[in-house]
Parts: structure tokens; sequence; C-alpha cells
């Protein structure tokens, strides 16, 4: 990365609040690395050969909690203070991991994981929904993005290392200590700064209706029956890689933990290079082409992989996974904010990653199962077959000609709901209303207009669908 690049990607830190979330993101996943392997370890220690079958499950409970709760809670962000909620999502996270080195039943595992996995499902969502807010410019916005891609890949990368040097000098008790003492810093730092305050959705009908809005509306985009789509194609790849290197280098190839290691670090490193690429590249052009490439390279990796490739070939294809994933999953965040107002964004950034999630959770018993049940050359291939079929749908979904401007025709209605006087609320009052936003009934005549489109509460399908 040249100096020019490395100005470009560093934009986003020299706003200051943005540099302080930054850095609590960064000080969370690392200490979330360190409970990764500390709770393999507790496993261990808990159901000796059954560990993992106690992991699994333990990884499904977390999907579980991740699609369950992130809707309900990105429904009720707005109504919610940011930054005591996400401070207080720390300290929840920092609390359960604190409890982790105590528990003696396998079951208090699995309540620990679900409650600290809950917490995450409502803080990344309102995290990710914030940054948007701070960075109004949608170049700068786009290199933030590639940062929180980078520290992911990084936090792969590095977690393991850590977490091996620091079982030199202290059991695995002290990791769970240090990623609670991570939390505690993140909550500090999101505390130190003032946040944007979310502002009140139009349309608003109450918690429960609220909590499926923003996946209705999500999956009334093109663009984002797209993103889903394609994400479905990243957590096929992402699964096999998860799941199965460790299988197929120790197990098919006799290769060490060392090799292993490598080879997870393969997948980082392609992600990593999608991730500093992109910004560039996305400043020229738009995010559909690279977001399908990813998608159809991710099926070729995995179609690749059928032949049954020596070590060398493996890690060649586990950095094109890496590549695939990354270029899927950088840009999400940009077709998010173009597809939502924001006051939405946390019920879209929460319906994101509900249903990213939902693509894992199948996934990653289906990448398991398939290799245990019919070898992994089965499972490559139908993992292949599934990427592949996900990226030809995210193709016929997401129009080549993604108009964010659209002219559109509204029929002559009368309803009430909360909303401010913007172009679509221009009404007489009688002075009982009250300041906005305010709820009273109100009428809309019949109007056709050209403006960005969005769903909300008045448009209620794409036109043309």
């Amino acid at each position: 990365m040249t100096s020019a690049e490395s100005e470009l990607l560093s934009a986003p830190l020299r706003h200051p609040t943005y540099r302080r979330l930054f850095l609590a993101q960064v000080i969370a996943l690392l200490g979330t690395g360190l409970t990764t392997v500390a709770l393999a370890l507790l496993a261990y220690d808990l159901a000796g050969g059954k560990a993992g079958a106690v992991l699994g499950t333990a990884l499904a409970i977390k999907m579980v909690a991740y699609v369950g709760v992130a809707p309900l809670l990105g429904a009720v962000a707005y109504r919610l203070p940011r930054r005591r909620l996400l401070v207080a999502l720390d300290l929840a996270r920092a609390a359960c991991v604190a409890c982790l080195p105590w528990v003696s039943e396998i079951w208090h595992v699995y309540v620990l994981v679900f409650v600290l996995n809950a917490c995450s499902a409502g803080f990344t969502p309102i995290f990710q929904a914030t940054i948007p807010d701070l960075l109004k410019d949608e170049a700068t916005y786009t290199r933030a993005l590639s940062l929180s891609r980078l520290a992911y890949d990084l936090e792969n990368l590095l977690s393991p290392t850590l977490a091996a040097l620091a079982l030199l000098v202290v059991s695995y008790s002290g990791l769970f200590a240090a990623n609670a003492l991570a939390f505690c810093l993140s909550a500090a730092l999101v505390l130190s700064v003032t946040l944007p305050t979310a502002r009140p959705v139009d349309g608003a009908q109450g918690a429960l209706h609220d909590t499926f809005s923003g996946v209705r509306a999500y999956l009334k985009t093109p663009r984002l029956q797209g993103l889903l789509a394609l994400s479905l194609a990243a957590a096929a790849s992402g699964a096999m890689v998860i799941v199965n290197t460790v299988v197929y280098v120790s197990g098919r190839l006799g290769g060490s933990e060392a090799d292993t290691a490598v080879a997870l670090a393969a997948t980082g490193a392609g992600s990593m290079v999608a991730a500093l690429s992109l910004p560039k590249l996305l400043d020229r052009y738009a995010d559909r082409g690279f977001m399908l490439a990813g998608g159809v390279l991710a099926a070729v990796g995995l179609v690749l992989g059928v032949s049954g490739p020596g070590y060398g070939e493996l890690l060649g294809l586990w950095l094109l996974l890496g590549m695939a994933g990354s270029l899927v999953q950088t840009p999400a965040g940009r077709l998010l904010v173009r597809a939502s107002h924001a006051s939405d964004r946390p019920a879209f950034f929460a319906a994101q990653f509900a249903l990213s999630h939902l693509c894992w959770l199948v996934t990653y018993p289906l990448a398991g199962w398939m290799g245990v049940a019919f070898g992994l050359e089965a499972a490559f291939g139908v993992l292949g077959a599934l990427a592949l079929v996900a990226a030809l749908c995210a193709w016929r979904l997401w129009p080549a000609r993604d108009e964010q401007h659209i002219e559109h025709v509204h029929d002559a209605t009368d309803h009430e709901h909360v909303h401010v006087h913007d172009e679509h609320h221009q009404h007489e009052h009688e002075g009982w209303e009250g300041a906005e936003p305010h709820a009273h009934p109100h009428h809309h005549a019949p109007l056709t207009h050209t403006h960005v489109y969005v769903i909300d509460s008045h448009h209620a399908r794409w036109p043309g669908r």
C-alpha cells in the first residue's frame, strides 16, 4: 500500500469521535478473540473428548442469539440514548465473560454464551448504524468500512498468538478476565464521546411492529435482496474455512497445528488485500460488480476444492475465499445507508446482522455434517453449488441500473402517524398538534414526484415490483 493510499485509508481516524469508537471496537475484538481460545479450553475441561460437541452447540446458540435478538433491539434503539445503551451492553458483556471462569456445568456455558451474544447482537448493529451519522462523506465512510473489516481480520490473525503468549504466564481464566477488562475499556471509550441523537422513526407503531419492520423493509429493497444472497455465498465459503480447515489440514494432509494456523492466516490475508483495495476502487466504480465478483469467487474457490488440493493449493484457495468474503462484506454498510433514512438505520443494520447470521446458521452445520457424512469433497461441492446459486440469485435480484432517485406515484390517502414536515407532509395545522415530530390525522393528496427512494411508511413496495 502506497503512502497516498495509507493517507486516504486513515482519513476517518482524523475524526476524534470515530477514532475513539474504532479503538473501542479493536479492543473489544481482541478481547473476544481471547475468549474464543479460552472457551475451547474450558469446554475441554468440562467435557473432555466431547468438547467439540459442546463448542458446536455453543456456536449454534451464538447464531440463534444473533438472529433472534438483533431485530428486537434494532427496532427499539431509536427510543433509547445511544451512548447509554452501548455502554450498558458493553458492561453486560464484561459481566458475562467474568462469570465464565466460575462455571461448573456445561449448561452454564450455554446460558452465558447466549446472554453474551445477545448483548453483542444489540451492540454491533447500533454501533455500525452510528458511524454513517458521524462520517457523512461517503468516501470517508467507505474507508471506515474497510478499517472495520481490517480490524476483524487482524483479530483473527493476532488473537490466537496473543492467547498463546498469555497462556505461558496465566491460565485460561486469565483470558476471560482480559476480555472482561477489554469490554470495560470499550465502554469507557464510548462513554467519553458524544454521539448523534437517534432520530424518531417516521410512522413508528410500537415495539412489536417495529421489530419486524426493518426486516420487511430490507427484504423489499432489491439491492438488499442481492446483498442477502451474496451474504449466503460468503457464509458458504467462510463456513468451509472455519469448520473444516483443521479437519483437512490435520486429518487429510497430516499437517501440524502450525500448518492449520498458516492456512487460516491465508484466508485473513486474502480478506485484508480486498479490504485495502476496495476504497479506491469504490470511489470510481459501483459496488454491485465487486460484490457479485466476490460471490462468484466464493463459488469458484469451493468448487476447485472438490479436486482434493494439496497444502500449497489449499493456501491459494483459502486466499481466494478470504478475498471473496471481504468483497461481499466490506461494502455492505454503503448499501444499507443508501437504502434507509438516518432514523431507520439501526433497524436496517440489525436486519442485515440477523439475516446474514441466519446464513451462517445454515452453512455452519452444512459444512460440518456434509464433511462427516459424505467426505470433504462433497462438502466443497455442495457449498460451492450453494454459493453459485446465491451469486446468480443476487445477479437476478439486484438490477444493474440501481437507481436511487426514482419517479413514483402516491395515491390519495388519510392516516395518522408520527411525522415531521418533510416533502410528504405539507398540510395545515389548527394549533393543537404540538411540536414536531407529532402525530395527528392528516390527508395526502395524489402526488407524482422523484426523490431518493427507500422503503418506509409512505413507500410500502419497490416501484415496478
